[in-house]
C-alpha cells in the first residue's frame, strides 16, 4: 500500500508540475501577455505584490508577463524533491514555465517530465530590489532553476534585470531650464554622475526605495524597455564550476562559505545597501 500511495503521489506531482493554464487552473496573481509568440514573450519573475503592481503597469502588455513570488522561497539546493514539490509558490513557477523539470535523483526520476519545445517564454528575467534582501531572493530564484531546469541556464534563457539605486534629478537654470534625470545602479555611478555634473549643480538625489516605489514610467524606462533596460545574461560557461559556487553559497559547505567570506567579501561592498 504504501508503495501504491507513493506512485499515486509521483503522479499527481507530475500532473501538477505539466498542467496547462487556464481558465480551470490559474495560477494566483500570474499576469499572462497577450502574445502567444514564444519567441517574443518574456517573463518577469518579482518580488512580492508591491513590485507586481508597479511592473505589471509599466510593462509592455504584448509580450511581458509577470509572476510574483511571495517573500524568500525555498533554497532548493537544501531540500529534497518531496519538500519542494510541496511549496506552492516552486509549483506555481514550475507551471508557468511550462516545460517541467529534470530530476536527476535516481528514486525521483520518473517525476521529470522536462521538454524545452513547451517552454512559454524566450525570456525569463528575475527582477528583484537592489538590496541584500533582492539579491538573496534573486540566488534562490536562480538556485532553484539550477536544480529544476538547468538546462534553462545553459541554453541563455534566464536573465537578471539591474533596477537603479539612485534616481539623480539636474535642475538646470536659466533660459534652457528644465530638469535632467539620470540612473545610477550603484554608488560607483552615483559619484561618476555627480563628479560629471560639477560641484555648483542644483541636484536631487533620490533613493529606490524597492520597485514597488517606481512610477510606470521609471519602471519601463530602466528596467523593462528592451531598447534602455540593463539584463545580465546567466550562461556560465563551465557547468562544474557553476556546482560549485552555488553549493558554496547556499549549499552544506559551511567552512568554504565562511572561508569565502573572509577573502573574497570586500569584492561586494560596492553592493552593499548601507543607506
Amino acid at each position: 500500500r504504501s508503495r501504491e500511495n507513493a506512485e499515486k503521489t509521483r503522479i499527481n506531482i507530475k500532473k501538477q508540475l505539466t498542467g496547462k493554464i487556464d481558465i480551470n487552473n490559474r495560477i494566483k496573481k500570474f499576469v499572462d501577455c497577450r502574445s502567444k509568440d514564444t519567441g517574443r514573450r518574456e517573463l518577469y519573475i518579482v518580488e512580492g505584490d508591491s513590485a507586481l503592481g508597479s511592473v505589471k503597469l509599466g510593462r509592455d502588455a504584448e509580450f511581458q508577463g509577470v509572476m510574483p513570488v511571495r517573500g524568500k522561497i525555498l533554497n532548493c539546493l537544501k531540500a529534497d524533491y518531496a519538500t519542494i514539490f510541496k511549496s506552492e509558490i516552486i509549483t506555481d513557477l514550475v507551471k508557468v514555465l511550462g516545460c517541467g523539470v529534470e530530476i536527476s535523483n535516481k528514486h525521483s526520476k520518473d517525476m521529470s517530465a522536462f521538454n524545452l519545445d513547451m517552454l512559454r517564454w524566450n525570456k525569463i528575467i528575475i527582477c528583484t530590489d537592489a538590496d541584500v534582501d533582492g539579491f538573496q531572493i534573486r540566488t534562490l530564484i536562480l538556485a532553484m532553476i539550477y536544480r529544476l531546469m538547468p538546462t534553462l541556464i545553459e541554453k541563455g534563457f534566464v536573465y537578471i534585470a539591474e533596477s537603479p539605486l539612485f534616481e539623480i534629478t539636474h535642475h538646470r537654470k536659466g533660459k534652457n531650464g528644465g530638469d535632467d534625470t539620470y540612473f545610477a545602479f550603484n554608488e560607483k555611478e552615483k559619484t561618476e554622475i555627480l563628479s560629471k555634473l560639477g560641484e555648483d549643480a542644483n541636484i536631487t538625489i533620490q533613493r529606490s526605495k524597492g520597485l514597488g516605489e517606481n512610477e510606470p514610467e521609471m519602471m519601463w524606462q530602466t528596467t523593462m524597455n528592451p531598447k534602455t533596460r540593463r539584463l545580465i545574461k546567466v550562461c556560465p560557461e563551465d557547468a562544474k564550476k557553476t556546482a560549485e559556487i552555488f553549493d558554496l553559497l547556499l549549499g552544506e559547505n559551511l567552512a568554504g562559505r565562511k572561508q569565502h567570506i573572509e577573502q573574497d567579501g570586500h569584492l561586494y561592498l560596492d553592493m552593499l545597501d548601507v543607506g
